[in-house]
C-alpha cells in the first residue's frame, strides 16, 4: 500500500505539467518497457532493487491519471494490487489451492488456478479460472506474442459470483508476463466488452518511454 501511495504522489506532478509528461519511478526502481494500449491506457513495467528476484511491477495510466499499481512474481501470480479509483488494495493469500503458473501454461498449453486475495477494504476474494494457449502467435509492433484464451470468475466469501470474464490475452515468454487482449466481463447482470490489446512497445531511450499520456482510443466515454 505504501509503495502504491508513493507512486501516486510521484505521478501527480508529472501529469499536471504542460508538454510531454513523464511518469516518475520511485528511487531504486528501473523501467524496461512502456506499452501503449488500444483502450486509452499506457502501462509501465519496471523492477525494484528491494524486491525479491523475479518480481515485476506495473502501473497503468488512463485519461484520469494513475489507475493501478501492482506486482507479480516470475509465475505471474498477483502478489499485490492497488486499485486507485476504488481505493482498495489486494494481496495474495499464502499457499493457494492452485497457484497460477506461467511455466505450466508454456509447458502444457493450459493452466488452471484457484487462489484468494485478501483486502482490508473489501475482504477476501476467490479467483478460479483457466488460461489456455491457442497455438496462435501474433506480432504487434515487432514483438511476437502467444495468444491465450482465458475464463475467470471472482467469488465473494459466501461463494457468490462477483464477476466473470472470458476472452483472449497474450503472453510474452521473454518478459514472462501477460498482456491484455479482448473479452467480455459480466457483473451485476450486465455484460461489457473490452479491447485492451497492446498497440506500441516502447523501450528506454525511445520517444514516449515512461510517458504518462495514453495515445490510442482516447476521447471515448470511460465506464
Amino acid at each position: 500500500m505504501r509503495f502504491a501511495i508513493a507512486l501516486i504522489c510521484l505521478a501527480a506532478p508529472a501529469a499536471a505539467q504542460d508538454g510531454p509528461a513523464t511518469f516518475q519511478l520511485p528511487q531504486g526502481c528501473d523501467a524496461y518497457l512502456t506499452v501503449q494500449g488500444a483502450s486509452c491506457r499506457v502501462d509501465h513495467h519496471f523492477t525494484c532493487a528491494a524486491d525479491p528476484e523475479g518480481m515485476q511491477r506495473r502501473v497503468s495510466i488512463d485519461e484520469r491519471g494513475l489507475t493501478y499499481a501492482g506486482q507479480i512474481d516470475s509465475e505471474t501470480q498477483w502478489i499485490e494490487s492497488f486499485h486507485i479509483l476504488t481505493g482498495h488494495s489486494e494481496r495474495l493469500e499464502s499457499n493457494p489451492v492452485e497457484p497460477a503458473s506461467l511455466s505450466d501454461l508454456i509447458e502444457n498449453g493450459i493452466d488452471d488456478y484457484d487462489f484468494r486475495t485478501l483486502s482490508d477494504q473489501i475482504g477476501t476474494t476467490r479467483y478460479v479460472g483457466q488460461d489456455t494457449l491457442t497455438g496462435r502467435q501474433v506480432t504487434i509492433d515487432g514483438v511476437t506474442l502467444d495468444e491465450t484464451t482465458y475464463d475467470i470468475t471472482a467469488y465473494d466469501p459466501a461463494g457468490n459470483v462477483i464477476w466473470q470474464s472470458q476472452g483472449n490475452e497474450f503472453i510474452s515468454r521473454n518478459w514472462r508476463m501477460f498482456l491484455s487482449g479482448t473479452g467480455t466481463t459480466t457483473i451485476g447482470g450486465e455484460t461489457f466488452e473490452k479491447d485492451d490489446r497492446p498497440v506500441e512497445f516502447i523501450y528506454p531511450s525511445e520517444p514516449g518511454f515512461l510517458s504518462s499520456r495514453p495515445k490510442h482510443g482516447c476521447g471515448v466515454a470511460i465506464s
